[in-house]
């Protein structure tokens, strides 16, 4: 079995991956934390799967950039998706990052969250009828996708009659992000970021003419920006409300499926959540570790540094691995094994440090209202057929989802 797993190890290449990585992709990880945990690619590039080198790179943003500019254009090209991904506000340093996240923060903070709550519940409850009525569903399309653009949708108050593009648009930018892609993927990406920023630019002009609530609507707080008087260039505002979709669409609609999904599969964990429904925070926080939604992110060194006796020179791409490392041993006990009662559970399914995700308050309050709701309504809900995972290895989701709820 050793033998087995250090091939396995050996032969890993982020750019020729294979179906069964797709379906399980965590024997893999776990053999690259064991054999290869600095593991350096055939692009030159190296690959991260410990716990500890994720944190540590996380925490040093001089050492380890998240600025795009260098590493996507030789992927992109001036192109759209190029153009995008360097603006948005998850690809940049200090001091660009810091002053984008702050004006997004202030549009998420903990009083905004808290006065949606009332309006989420009563969307997942509309949804939760409708299943009731179909008996036969999917719990992607007839649920865990539909909450998240209800609730981006609501929070750049965005006309419920120009809603239907959006998730079509967030799901070809985000798959341009995989490690390889192909010139359809890249055409989709492409043609969805021109699109949608079209529609931003007529809803932007729109809310200029006539603001919403600044404390509700996300887009008239970033266009009129802080007392100060800082704002938001027209190219940054408009990249950023697609990655607010983007953001908060697809992470959470993975979180939700996969709860779904990882609960059927381990029966006495779902009736313990059934029993115990004060249980419904830890267990989204151990969805979140056990499934990652977000399974990569990527850094550029800007120096030289060493990570587990390994020196890596400036300029050196380096992929994070957050699925391997949610499931590390030296931090997590029993880590293949679903527990929605762990503690302490620091998992980094939305990252640390200065990047960590702007929304996971929100997408948390999701997940846990999602969750808790279905399950109170459909307690002997089961999968009746194969789910169809989404073929994608950064964002770890599901297509489909058929079930029955009874």
């Amino acid at each position: 079995m050793n033998a087995d797993t250090r091939e396995l190890a050996a032969n890993f290449d982020i750019e020729k991956l294979t179906p069964e990585f797709y379906v399980d992709p965590y024997p893999t990880y776990r053999a690259l934390r064991e054999h290869e945990p600095v593991k350096r690619m055939p692009n030159g590039s190296w690959f991260l799967t410990r716990y500890d080198d994720l944190v540590s790179a996380y925490k040093s943003t001089r050492v380890f950039s998240s600025d795009k500019k260098k590493e996507f254009f030789p992927k992109y090209g001036d192109s759209p998706l190029y153009e995008h991904h360097t603006t948005s506000l998850v690809f940049n340093d200090p001091p660009a990052h810091t002053r984008v996240r702050r004006l997004i923060m202030g549009a998420l903070s903990p009083r905004a969250i808290a006065g949606m709550e009332p309006d989420l519940i009563a969307l997942v409850d509309r949804l939760i009828a409708a299943l009731a009525a179909k008996g036969s569903v999917d719990l992607i399309d007839d649920f865990a996708a539909a909450i998240p653009i209800e609730v981006i949708g609501n929070l750049l108050d965005v006309p419920q009659e120009e809603r239907a593009p959006l998730r079509g648009w967030s799901l070809a930018i985000l798959g341009a992000l995989e490690p390889v892609i192909s010139p359809d993927v890249f055409a989709r990406g492409n043609k969805a970021v021109t699109e949608f920023l079209g529609y931003l630019e007529i809803l932007v002009a729109r809310r200029r003419a006539k603001p919403g609530n600044p404390e509700r609507d996300v887009l008239t707080r970033l266009i009129q920006g802080e007392d100060n008087g800082e704002r938001l260039t027209e190219k940054e505002l408009l990249h950023n409300c697609i990655f607010l979709l983007n953001a908060g669409h697809e992470t959470t609609t993975n979180l939700i499926g996969n709860g779904l999904v990882a609960l059927s599969g381990n029966p006495a964990q779902k009736r313990r959540l059934i029993e115990h429904p004060d249980l419904i925070k830890s267990a989204i926080e151990e969805i979140l570790r056990f499934e990652s939604s977000n399974q990569l992110g990527n850094r550029m060194t800007t120096e030289p540094v060493e990570l587990g006796g390994v020196r890596l020179p400036p300029g050196t791409p380096v992929t994070l691995c957050i699925g391997a490392a949610n499931r590390d041993p030296q931090q997590f006990a029993d880590p293949e094994s679903l527990d929605i009662a762990r503690t302490p559970n620091r998992h980094l399914a939305f990252a640390t440090g200065a990047h960590q995700c702007a929304g996971m308050a929100l997408a948390r309050l999701e997940g846990a209202i999602a969750i808790s709701r279905f399950l109170a309504r459909f307690p002997d809900y089961a999968l009746n057929g194969e789910p169809v995972r989404g073929g994608r290895a950064r964002f770890r989701g599901f297509l489909r989802v058929p079930g029955t709820v009874g």
